[in-house]
């Protein structure tokens, strides 16, 4: 697996009016979910604690598309990896830099990645949307970041 830096975001507030938010560290909470982002303990037992999305899948979306000026960012989804199977994950525990994760289910793409990335995005990404997941211990994630192991 190549260590290409990862991109981390935070949900401010509504997609309508906030953006996300590009930080270069964050911190993942266990059972509760990322300091800061809008869903920290938005319900008990949230299967969305952090959300994951593949570069790879990105770019072959603006290739597809011919989209040129959008950033990873229109995706909503925490952290941005590359060469990660993250359907893979899926029912699975994994480790990126010493924080353990439980990977729950894809994130559904839906009607608004037609409206920031491009009609035909929500088609696009039916069965590639992301990973949402539960955090399992504590930890700072950085930049740096990569997908480590499975451990389960």
């Amino acid at each position: 697996m190549r260590s290409d830096p990862a991109f981390f975001h935070v949900h401010g507030r509504e997609p309508d009016t906030h953006p996300m938010i590009e930080v270069p560290l964050i911190e993942c909470v266990a059972g509760h979910g990322i300091r800061g982002d809008r869903y920290v303990d938005f319900k008990d037992d949230y299967k969305g604690q952090i959300t994951f999305f593949s570069l790879d899948v990105f770019d072959e979306l603006r290739a597809a598309l011919s989209v040129h000026d959008c950033s990873p960012a229109a995706t909503r989804r925490n952290v941005i990896t590359r060469d990660v199977d993250l359907n893979g994950l899926i029912a699975q525990e994994f480790e990126v830099q010493g924080v353990l994760f439980y990977g729950v289910q894809e994130c559904s793409p839906c009607y608004w990645m037609d409206r920031v990335i491009a009609p035909g995005a929500q088609q696009f990404l039916k069965g590639r949307g992301g990973l949402r997941a539960k955090i399992l211990s504590d930890g700072q994630l950085q930049s740096t970041a990569r997908i480590l192991e499975q451990t389960g």
